[in-house]
Formats: structure tokens, C-alpha cells, sequence
């Protein structure tokens, strides 16, 4: 059974997302702080978290940076917020995904289940894959772990999805549409501001110079290639 952490400081909330979870087949875990949820999603396993943005104590944004320094599991921010940078924000903290309140019970669940099948089969693949390894980058995609000359990177499940994505397409340019489709999915709450975050924050990890970046190339007005 897949385990859920709720993270919502309003009970009756968390309670309605609990039950509708559970009738669905899921396990879940409520937490009603920021500490407490910290605590549960550091010390325990779980397969999603499910995050409210407004937390007292710590917030959201700084709970799912928090977590996603050990933490690769897809997580949903849960947000009364409408407001773009409000997304770039948690897109830039590592959350996968948004959905707004007052949402539906059954758009939650499908979210949910989408966003915890894309991760298991990207995590439990049967076949064997070779390291990829360009210019001081190799990518371990069975242990989906990133090394810059043999210095391990941290990446989040969508960071590491779109690097290899890219690394293993060399010298093809891939608009940002395209790879929000590839990567997210139109089943997806977010949209395509998140690659331009995603690539930002993976262009820290890997390039010497972000600003003049050897592996991720911008091509202006069209989207991004990987230069092999």
C-alpha cells in the first residue's frame, strides 16, 4: 500500500484528503505543522507528500526545500495561492506539481496516482542502462544518481528526469512545451515556467559557469539543446 504524508495545518482539510485517499487504496499520515511535518517526512518513508504553502512555523516553500535535501519522492504543494511567482517559488524549492483550492477530491486522487506511477517507473526499471558520461558529467540511471568529476550532485526526481531526458537526446533542440509534456505530462497542475526553473537549478549543479553553460545550451526562442 503507497504511503502519503499530508502536511496541512487545517484539520478538517487534512481529514477530507485523508479519507478520500484512503477509500482509494492509499495509506496516510497527517501532520499539522511545518516541524512536525519536517520530522515524519525525513524519518519516515513515504511515497508522495501532500504540502500545504501556508504552515505555521515553517512554510511550505521552506519545508519542501527542507525535504528536498534527502527526500526525491514526488511532492503536490496544496495552495489557496494563485499568483505565477507563487509557483516559480515552489517550482524552485522542488515540489512536482500544484493544486489550488477549493480543489476536487477526485482531480486530487488522479494526481496523486499519476504522479506516484510516473516515479515507479522511472525508479524500478527492469533492464539494466549504461552510465552516461560526457565532459566530467556522468549520469548513473539505475541508482539515478549525477556526478560532476565524481562529485555527487543532489537532484529531485523531475531534475534528474529532465537532465537525462536531455543527455540522452544530444544536439536536439527540445521546446520548453515539449518537454513539459515529456516530463510532467498533461496531467500535470503546473506549467512551462517550471523547465525554465528546472534547467536553472540544474545548471547550478553541473555547469562551471551557469551563466556560460557547456552542457545545457539555450536556444533563444526555440528551447534548450544538450550539446554532446
Amino acid at each position: 500500500m503507497k504511503k502519503i504524508l499530508i502536511i496541512e495545518d487545517e484539520r478538517s482539510i487534512a481529514e477530507l484528503e485523508r479519507d478520500y485517499l484512503e477509500v482509494n487504496g492509499f495509506s496516510s499520515t497527517i501532520a499539522t505543522t511545518g516541524e512536525e511535518g519536517l520530522k515524519k517526512a525525513i524519518s519516515q518513508t513515504y511515497d508522495l507528500i501532500l504540502l500545504d504553502l501556508m504552515l505555521p512555523g515553517i512554510d511550505g516553500f521552506e519545508l519542501c526545500k527542507e525535504i528536498r535535501k534527502s527526500k526525491d519522492i514526488p511532492i503536490l504543494m496544496v495552495t489557496a495561492r494563485k499568483d505565477d511567482i507563487d509557483k516559480i517559488r515552489g517550482f524552485d524549492r522542488g515540489a512536482d506539481d500544484y493544486i489550488e483550492k477549493p480543489f476536487n477530491p477526485n482531480e486530487l486522487i488522479a494526481r496523486v496516482k499519476a504522479h506516484i506511477a510516473r516515479y515507479d517507473r522511472l525508479v524500478n526499471r527492469d533492464r539494466p542502462v549504461q552510465d552516461i558520461q560526457i565532459r566530467g558529467l556522468r549520469i548513473d540511471q539505475d541508482s539515478r544518481r549525477v556526478f560532476i568529476n565524481e562529485e555527487e550532485k543532489i537532484f529531485t526526481a523531475k531534475e534528474f528526469d529532465l537532465l537525462t531526458f536531455l543527455a540522452t537526446h544530444p544536439n536536439r533542440v527540445f521546446s520548453k512545451e515539449h518537454l513539459f509534456e515529456r516530463i510532467w505530462g498533461f496531467d500535470s497542475m503546473g506549467d512551462i515556467t517550471t523547465v525554465t526553473v528546472h534547467i536553472r537549478k540544474i545548471r547550478e549543479k553541473i555547469e562551471n559557469n551557469p551563466s556560460n553553460p557547456d552542457f545545457i545550451e539555450t536556444i533563444w526562442g526555440v528551447g534548450y539543446r544538450f550539446k554532446s
